[in-house]
């Protein structure tokens, strides 16, 4: 490849990025079916055809814009991987929540499953609920390979994790701090009930 397609890669690839930007903006409180083409690219301030020359289609681009902000969300959620277990779970699910506070309508598709029944979107929340257990196993285990009885318990816990989130974005009625408390209460006491089938996978202590 010379400089010149370099270049022009690398152009493609910025607007590319900054149109999914656009739409993660457009889609974050709006659903997908009140959005035509012409209004997105009306709101982008580009052409309708730019859309579909990067993305084929409405479907395309926001699906680009899920696998984006799926991917801000499994970043946040590694993201303190530094930080002693306990500490380590609140500030994953603090950060889980913040992302569903402020991308509502995406964490929605996300966790619904799209339009409709959408198995492109499916896949993704699916590969959502496996960084995410994986993060909490490798957090309390230190791996993230874990027998299936710790597994089926940890994605117990996340689809509860899933219904809260959903219910506490619809009503607002509980501050952030107060939810995140609640869920990560409810994974120290799953973990002790995977301590008491798999002793072999002891549960961090109790904070005195």
């Amino acid at each position: 490849m010379n400089n010149s397609q370099q270049r022009g890669g690398d152009r493609s690839a910025a607007r590319r990025a900054e149109l999914i930007t656009i739409g993660r903006k457009l889609f974050a409180d709006t659903s997908y079916d009140a959005l035509s083409m012409d209004d997105i690219a009306q709101h982008a301030g580009v052409a309708k055809g730019l859309i579909y020359y990067y993305f084929k289609s409405k479907r395309g681009y926001y699906l680009a814009i899920i696998e984006d902000s799926v991917g801000d969300l499994v970043a946040r959620a590694a993201r303190h991987d530094d930080l002693p277990p306990v500490e380590r779970v609140q500030r994953t699910v603090d950060g889980y929540l913040r992302y569903a506070e402020h991308h509502q309508a995406a964490y929605r598709a996300i966790i619904s499953g799209g339009v409709g029944f959408d198995a492109e979107v499916h896949a993704i929340r699916d590969g959502v609920r496996e960084a995410m257990m994986g993060t909490i196993a490798e957090g309390t285990y230190g791996h993230k390979d874990v027998p299936c009885l710790v597994r089926t318990a940890l994605l117990g816990w996340l689809c509860s994790v899933e219904g809260v989130t959903l219910d506490w974005i619809g009503r607002r009625d509980l501050p952030r701090a107060t939810v995140c408390a609640l869920l990560v209460r409810t994974l120290g006491d799953t973990l002790r009930v995977i301590e008491d089938f798999e002793p072999s996978y002891p549960a961090p202590a109790r904070r005195p």
